[in-house]
This record gives structure tokens, C-alpha cells and sequence, in this order.
């Protein structure tokens, strides 16, 4: 059976362009405004949604990230209302594939098999869970792979060739290409060495890779898209929130547009890459 996620990358492949995955966090800055935001990436040109599930230590998340998290735990979001959300979602859209990414402890209180099943049930497609290297596979990945959900890896510039295939072992859906080494939203990458790294990993496996950290413009975002299969983008889409709230934080009538016109231009510029290749 096909999963979403390879559908979605096939459709792309079709089209002869990157997917563009976009990152924003649950709950921020509220659960209301965070449903509205992701109900709309899908018609702004977002191909896969990762939704970052808010957690109180994210170790691997810069400021950006760090400040959407803390504002969605204030507003009251948890893991189970971030399924829910999910389950919203999923009400007016059966095809846009929908990942989690967070941390292994709130997925650890939740308890792992009640976790899967919900999440399963919910129509989530896929887990990036951040602290949980390949040697623990056995924790979580082997349990989410069993019940039918993607787990997707990390790698990064100091991946090696003598790690990467550890890294790969039980990885699906598509490879992660951490572009920077750091944390999210840390550095623009350097373009050239991306492309070069795309092709390393394309040598130890035929999934997808997609590259982030970093990119924050429509031209970041072509750079990318002339060597990777697809493009990440979650700072700048976190930040287009926090700088659309008022003054005590709240939503207003531009935090929707803000991200959608930001994910729009994102889409055109991967599109552009298309069809210059296509000319």
C-alpha cells in the first residue's frame, strides 16, 4: 500500500520539482489560530506539514523554535490536543501528508502503544523524534514502523559514511538532511556542499532526501531545490507567527496570511526551479 508520503513525492517527482515541507509549531499561538494555519498551508503550496509538538527542554531547537513552543505549552497545547488537531485536520483534507516532530519524552508519558494507536487513528503519516538515536531504535521506531507510521532520520554534515548506514537502517518516508550543523534556524547553509551531501546519502539509500535549517527566503529555497528532493522551512514560518501577534501575544487577523504568504513565496520558488528545468 502506498503511504501519503510517497504519494506526495511521487506526484512531485511528476511535476518535476522539489516537495516543499513545512514546519510549524502545535498549539502556537493558539489552538484555534494553529488549526486555521495549517488547515491553509496545503492551498499556499505546503506538499507535507510537519507539526512540531511543543515540549519544555527542545535541546535541538533554537530561539524561534523555542519561543512558538513556549507560547503553545502557555496557551494550554499538549500531545493529545495536537492529535487532536491532527484528527481536524484530516476532516477536510485525506491527501496532505501530516509528520510529528518533537522529543521522545511527552510520547514516553503518553505511553508508546496507546501513542501509536491514537496517532494512527488520528492520520498522522510520520515521526521525527530528535533524541532518539538509531541504537534505540527498538524504543520507539520499531513500534511506530510495526503500526504503520514513517519514522523518519536525521542526518547531518558529521554523518560519516561509516555512520550513515546506522542512521539509514530503519529510516522511511524520506532522509532529513540537517544542512547546518547547530541548532534550527542557526545558519544559511552553503548551497554548493548541500547538493554534494544530498548525493552521499543518495548513494546508501533510495529514499527521499530533504534538506533544512536555514531557509528562510524563496531564494533559499530554489538554491536547495536544484539538489534535494525536497525543502524545509520551519524558523522563518514559526517567526512569521510571533511577528503577526499583538502586543500581549495574541493572534490577529494577519497571523494566518502572514505564514501563507511566506509559504507562498517558498512554493514559487521551488516551482521556478521546475520550470527552468523544464525550459
Amino acid at each position: 500500500m502506498t503511504t501519503r508520503i510517497e504519494a506526495r513525492f511521487a506526484r512531485c517527482r511528476a511535476e518535476g520539482r522539489a516537495a516543499l515541507v513545512t514546519f510549524v509549531t502545535a498549539g502556537d499561538p493558539d489552538y484555534d489560530s494553529s488549526l486555521a494555519i495549517i488547515r491553509a498551508l496545503p492551498a499556499a503550496g505546503a506538499d507535507i506539514i510537519e507539526f512540531g509538538v511543543p515540549f519544555t527542554d527542545p535541546m535541538a531547537d533554537g530561539v524561534p523554535v523555542q519561543l512558538a513552543g513556549q507560547r503553545a505549552l502557555k496557551a494550554g497545547q499538549t500531545l493529545r490536543k495536537t492529535l487532536a488537531m491532527v484528527r481536524a485536520f484530516r476532516e477536510g483534507d485525506a491527501d496532505t501528508p501530516v509528520i510529528l516532530m518533537g522529543y521522545y519524552n511527552p510520547i514516553y508519558v503518553y505511553g508508546v502503544e496507546a501513542f501509536l494507536k491514537d496517532a494512527t487513528e488520528a492520520g498522522v503519516d510520520g515521526l521525527i523524534v530528535v533524541d532518539l538515536p538509531p541504537e534505540e531504535d527498538e524504543e520507539l521506531c520499531l513500534p511506530a514502523l510495526r503500526a504503520g507510521l514513517n519514522f523518519i532520520r536525521l542526518a547531518t554534515p558529521t554523518t560519516d559514511d561509516r555512520r550513515l548506514p546506522k542512521v539509514l537502517q530503519n529510516t522511511s518516508g524520506f532522509v532529513y538532511y540537517v544542512s547546518v550543523t547547530g541548532v534550527t534556524g542557526a545558519a544559511i547553509a552553503d548551497y554548493g556542499r548541500v547538493s554534494d551531501a544530498v548525493a552521499r546519502i543518495k548513494r546508501h539509500t533510495e529514499l527521499p532526501v530533504v534538506v533544512g535549517f536555514g531557509v528562510k527566503t524563496g531564494e533559499h529555497a530554489a538554491s536547495i531545490a536544484k539538489g534535494a528532493d525536497g525543502v524545509v522551512v520551519g524558523s522563518a514560518l514559526v517567526e512569521a507567527v510571533r511577528t503577526s501577534l499583538d502586543g500581549d501575544g495574541r493572534a490577529t487577523q494577519s497571523t494566518v496570511s502572514a505564514v501563507t504568504t511566506l509559504v507562498g513565496e517558498l512554493a514559487a520558488g521551488i516551482r521556478s526551479v521546475a520550470k527552468a528545468h523544464a525550459a
